[in-house]
């Protein structure tokens, strides 16, 4: 390994990220992430869901509304990149906080682990977060997702 690979990769892992030898997706060690793309910041009882970089800059998000319900395997939103449009998923809950992206929909990628969360959930079943994948296993989603 290169000295500049060697000093990134323990800087990355100081910072609690992972680094990956390609052109995508920041992924944070302490979250939990969907195979659709999106992390997942467990609370008490809620979780905060927003979407990897991997799909690239958004250009329009279509979000619910605060009290809606949402379940795991459905989506509940959409978001437009400049790669693609996908469905947005979740773990299964009410939903009481909305991102408002004030018609920047990019900011959901630009800050994307830090204000560019995109719903709050009460979660309502705790046991879907083992159908998660933890930072490990979405690395390696993500690798085998690029090889096809």
């Amino acid at each position: 390994m290169a000295c500049s690979q060697l000093w990134a990769s323990r800087a990355a892992s100081y910072l609690r990220i992972s680094v990956f030898h390609r052109g995508f997706s920041n992924v944070l060690k302490d979250l939990m992430y969907l195979d659709s793309h999106e992390w997942v910041k467990v609370g008490e009882n809620s979780a905060t869901v927003g979407i990897t970089d991997h799909l690239g800059d958004a250009v329009y998000v279509e979000l619910p509304e605060v009290g809606a319900t949402v379940r795991q395997g459905g989506n509940f939103g959409a978001v437009e990149s400049v790669k693609a449009t996908s469905d947005i998923n979740s773990v299964s809950g009410k939903i009481f906080g909305i991102f408002k992206c004030d018609g920047i929909p990019q900011s959901v990628n630009s800050t994307a682990y830090e204000d560019g969360w995109i719903i709050k959930v009460e979660m309502s079943n705790s046991g879907e977060l083992n159908n998660l994948m933890d930072s490990d296993q979405y690395s390696n989603f993500c690798e085998e997702d690029s090889k096809h």
